[in-house]
């Protein structure tokens, strides 16, 4: 790892850690940071983000999930109407053990819309989250629905800036940054830039996450479990830290504009 990439990961193990030690937000407190991860499907954000936003919860955040649709076309042995309700229920108690708010989005499995509507509803979603940050998926995937949720999700964070973009909702244009987190669905073209430093966060992170059944193996032959953890290792080491996880940003985000040399 190049020393750039060194200070980047360390830089970014320190904007989470600015707040450490400060109060969790009552209700008649506003955070002064709101973490919103935006999912195709419900576990998508678990998965990838859960680790980022165990840490921001416990440094104070606000964390909310928004599950874009249900992944209820996923179980081959129920039908999607029970395996919906099924997800709904294991969404709600994996945010519970991520101390996070959920939203459900009313798209379906393998039918999510690429279209104005669906950011319109997303931009309005964002209006009253009020997020300063926003992780969804990478723009490359292998699943439609992840990658219809990357063009939504990034148009809709510009949508719910405009004062002209009408809603029940004022505009929002708090949010400080977008982040694409690491999925092994999405990895074409993703070259991980941020790192945060989650170390001893993965014994809740892996609580929060088997309250889905796909995670724990009862579904997909997929080992979710150990490809998360391992990758987790992984990315610590790139980031000189027990564990990490990693994001990548947009090619502007990238932009360093300098003086003088380093």
């Amino acid at each position: 790892m190049t020393g750039t990439a060194t200070a980047r990961a360390l830089a970014a193990a320190a904007l989470l850690a600015a707040g450490a030690g400060g109060a969790q937000p009552s209700r008649d407190s506003v955070p002064a940071r709101t973490v919103l991860a935006v999912g195709a499907h419900a576990g998508d954000m678990e998965l990838t983000a859960g680790t980022l936003l165990l840490r921001a919860r416990a440094q104070g955040a606000r964390v909310v999930l928004l599950h874009l649709t249900l992944g209820e076309g996923g179980n081959p042995r129920l039908a999607p109407e029970a395996y919906a309700a099924q997800k709904r229920r294991e969404a709600t108690a994996a945010a519970e053990a991520l101390g996070a708010e959920v939203l459900f989005a009313p798209y379906r499995d393998g039918e999510l819309p690429d279209d104005d509507a669906a950011r319109r509803w997303v931009a309005d979603a964002i209006r009253q989250v009020r997020p300063t940050l926003v992780v969804t998926h990478w723009r490359e995937s292998i699943h439609k629905d992840h990658a219809a949720a990357h063009a939504i999700v990034k148009d809709a964070v510009l949508l719910a800036s405009l004062a002209g973009a009408r809603s029940a909702h004022p505009p929002h244009r708090g949010v400080r940054g977008v982040w694409y987190a690491e999925n092994w669905e999405d990895a074409d073209g993703f070259r991980p830039y941020v790192y945060v430093d989650v170390t001893g966060v993965l014994p809740r992170w892996r609580e929060a996450v088997t309250r889905y059944e796909f995670v724990r193996g009862g579904i997909s032959s997929f080992a979710y479990l150990d490809y998360y953890t391992a990758l987790a290792t992984l990315r610590g080491a790139e980031a000189r830290r027990g564990q990490a996880v990693a994001f990548d940003v947009d090619p502007l985000g990238k932009r360093r504009v300098l003086d003088s040399i380093p």
